[in-house]
């Protein structure tokens, strides 16, 4: 038996095992909070994928044969040797007969916590070596507000996340701490980059007790931590920017709006005004108006920006604002909204994004910048896709597309190379998704499991968890010794060991390799860190301590830094790095860009559909797919903490009573969730916690759909739209969402989720 320390998305662990199994999953001695979802680690060697696989009719008939049989059909168990040979020559054949551009290599930032042996890094170096790939850019998490905040601001969005005002000041002198989007605890117990101990809960319970006031404006009551004791002012999705702008519109007519903030410090405001006032298209933005989009009453929303003007108040926005049809617009009228507050830049006041989404906004302290494995810049005749784009370009060959002010045509792909992430997860309308999968001649993934996506795949090459591997991983204020504590399970490999012998049969192996193993890189990378660190431990007692405290970084949120504090003060001294140096209310450059979708000022854009329209009237339920509190997206979705929240093995759905009783619905009821993309079954949960005309159903449920399409286990992404928010972004719009349901009353169909696939013996030729 040994205890190994380990760095997950999810927070640090100890872990005990015997070197195949976990007896244990501990809480680190780092960590105040520990995420209950560590538990999930115990299932790290169920369902797993032992030996290098390849669909059968793929095997015999060679590329494109029988792809309608993705996902149905047996595979053959194959050597190593021949696995990496069958793969090289793919690769090299799609390359020369069709050119590099028609090979998509998907990626994603969840694979791994460790800073070395992250999938979409590995993945990165390893295709820019080879040629102009076809790449994508940007998060299903955040691409519209990833792609809309440069814009606004000048900084890109992870620095700008990372300047967020502390939690100390915010605890010390906010008053009025208004969240759109929620500020929900369990989405801040994590980041991709791997998550150190946890200080949100005890931040948010300070500010409380200070007597900040919290504000939560969403479908869902309990998407705020407890402690928040929140004001809940219930919301129809994909409506915010309606009543930002009420609220904007409230200020300005009221004499409330700071005049001279918006001269001195934003571009724009005399193009912004006119449309709130509706000067310009003949529709004020008034309470009135937005009550009747929103829901929320005229009264409340004057209100509110009332409260607002007349206390220390700071404007959070969140992820799933953003994740909706023209997402971009609510962190531009958010900011907009603050600006005309006048209190950006000041202690305690201002813009703030995204306290609530993940784990290391308001830690007030720039990030340590530790060395990674050098990724080579991006060849020439790249294309690039916004990652939520993948249905469109498998779609689409030789089509114009537009995306973030660039004219581009998508490639033929030919062939689909995946390691980390998983599209059958975080995609919207999977049913699609299905059809277009099998347009590609082959798909190639790194997978530890057999899930929905290695079952679709034509050669499946076992991966190892970070479970099975060492590694360095960034816990924000400390470097953690990420220890394996399991042998890799059956024939599985590091991504990392994976793709030099690729290399090495592409010819580029000790280019891409540097002569390295991965240990050796990890030394490495630790003796750059430690060269600039004072203080800082050889590698190898670092490794037997186990850790490593940042120098100069004290605890977490507890600084005195605010956002934007210089720019306030100084706006010529300190001006942003925007074209005018100022907070851009409005974009020369985007309305350069001549984007009907997405024009030159913040607006209210009607969504493709939302309740209180025609469609609702057929679907009159809104789906909100928000983040599980039992696992990180599909991640250990097998697990037991995860099965134990299942309603007769089914994904649980929350609904307010009323909408149960109108639709003869009890509590553990087996409901068909439906609308005119698909539909899938869930277990039905009845709270008043969830608002009138909501449907709440979590992401991660694996995907399991029957013959015709249906997923009898819950995954609410054959339900979600798969468009675009705008042509800026082309982020994903899944918040955006009508549904209706009903009882299930046929036979209970099994989950099958889980269950590998069969397989084949090898035919001999």
């Amino acid at each position: 038996m040994r205890t190994t320390g380990i760095l997950t998305h999810w927070g640090p662990f100890l872990i005990e095992s015997d070197g195949s199994d976990i007896t244990e999953v501990l809480d680190h001695p780092t960590d105040p909070d520990p995420s209950p979802i560590g538990q999930g680690l115990k299932a790290a060697t169920r369902s797993r994928i032992t030996k290098p696989a390849v669909r059968k009719s793929w095997l015999e008939g060679g590329p494109g044969a029988a792809a309608h049989l993705r996902g149905v059909e047996e595979f053959v168990e194959v050597e190593w040797d021949e696995a990496i040979r069958l793969v090289a020559a793919e690769l090299e054949r799609v390359r020369d007969e069709h050119g590099a551009p028609s090979i998509y290599a998907g990626s994603y930032g969840w694979g791994s916590a460790g800073l070395f042996h992250q999938p979409s890094v590995q993945m990165r170096r390893f295709f820019r070596m080879f040629g102009p790939y076809t790449d994508g850019r940007l998060t299903y998490s955040s691409s519209a507000s990833s792609a809309i905040v440069p814009y606004i601001f000048g900084l890109g969005w992870y620095p700008a996340c990372g300047q967020q005002t502390s939690w100390k000041v915010i605890s010390e002198t906010t008053e009025l701490f208004v969240s759109f989007g929620s500020l929900r605890l369990n989405n801040t117990q994590v980041h991709f980059g791997g998550q150190g101990p946890h200080h949100t809960r005890e931040w948010i319970a300070k500010s409380a007790a200070n007597g900040v006031e919290f504000v939560n404006i969403g479908p869902v009551r309990d998407d705020e931590a407890d402690e928040a004791n929140s004001r809940w002012l219930p919301i129809r999705p994909s409506t915010d920017v309606a009543l930002m702008a009420a609220l904007a519109h409230t200020l300005v007519v009221e004499g409330l709006a700071d005049a001279s903030f918006l001269a001195t410090h934003c571009v724009g405001w005399d193009r912004l005004e006119p449309y709130l006032l509706g000067v310009t298209d003949g529709v004020a933005k008034s309470a009135s108006w937005a009550a009747e989009i929103t829901g929320i009453d005229a009264d409340v929303i004057v209100d509110l920006a009332r409260e607002m003007q007349r206390k220390r108040t700071i404007v959070n926005m969140g992820f799933s604002i953003q994740r909706t049809d023209h997402g971009e617009q609510t962190y531009w009228m958010a900011t907009a909204l603050a600006a005309v507050l006048g209190q950006i830049g000041l202690p305690g006041g201002g813009v703030a994004f995204p306290f609530g989404a993940h784990g290391r906004t308001g830690g007030g302290q720039p990030p340590k910048r530790i060395p990674r494995l050098p990724i080579p810049p991006p060849p020439g005749g790249q294309t690039v896709i916004s990652v939520s784009r993948i249905v469109d370009l498998l779609e689409n060959p030789g089509q114009p597309f537009q995306f973030d002010g660039d004219d581009q045509v998508f490639p033929d792909t030919k062939l689909v190379y995946w390691a980390g992430g998983n599209p059958f997860h975080h995609h919207q309308d999977l049913n699609r998704l299905m059809q277009a999968w099998r347009k590609p001649e082959t798909i190639i993934v790194h997978e530890p499991f057999w899930n929905a996506m290695s079952k679709r795949a034509d050669i499946v090459l076992p991966a190892t968890t970070p479970l099975e591997r060492d590694d360095l991983g960034d816990g924000e204020t400390i470097l953690f010794a990420s220890q394996a504590a399991l042998e890799p399970f059956g024939e599985s490999r590091d991504d990392y060991d994976i793709l030099v012998a690729l290399a090495d049969a592409l010819g580029f192996g000790a280019k891409f390799s540097e002569g390295r193993t991965s240990q050796e890189w990890i030394r490495d990378l630790y003796a750059k860190y430690a060269k600039s660190e004072d203080g800082a431990p050889d590698f190898d007692q670092f490794w037997s301590d186990g850790l490593v405290h940042h120098a100069g970084m004290g605890a977490v949120g507890d600084s005195d830094h605010v956002f934007l504090a210089d720019f306030r003060a100084d706006p010529v001294a300190h001006p942003l790095p925007t074209p005018s140096g100022r907070i851009e209310l409005f974009s020369e450059t985007i309305d350069g860009f001549g984007y009907d979708d997405c024009e030159g000022h913040p607006r209210w854009y009607e969504p493709f559909e939302r309740l209180g329209t025609p469609l609702a009237e057929r679907f009159g339920l809104h789906l909100v797919s928000n983040q599980p509190t039992t696992r990180l997206h599909s991640q250990f979705d097998h697990s037991d903490i995860s099965r134990s929240t299942k309603i007769h093995g089914r994904e649980p759905a929350r609904m307010h009573p009323t909408e149960a009783a109108v639709r003869g619905l009890a509590e553990g009821d087996i409901i068909r969730v439906y609308n005119d993309r698909g539909a899938c079954l869930a277990g039905l949960s009845i709270s008043d916690a969830i608002a009138p005309g909501i449907l709440q159903l979590a992401t991660g449920a694996w995907y399991d759909p029957d013959e015709t399409g249906m997923c009898k286990h819950g995954n609410p992404n054959v339900l979600t739209h798969d468009k675009g928010t705008s042509r800026l972004a082309q982020g994903p719009s899944a918040h955006t969402c009508l549904v209706e349901v009903e009882k299930f009353t046929g036979e209970l169909p099994p989950i099958t989720a889980f269950d590998p696939p069969t397989f084949a013996p090898r035919t001999q030729s």
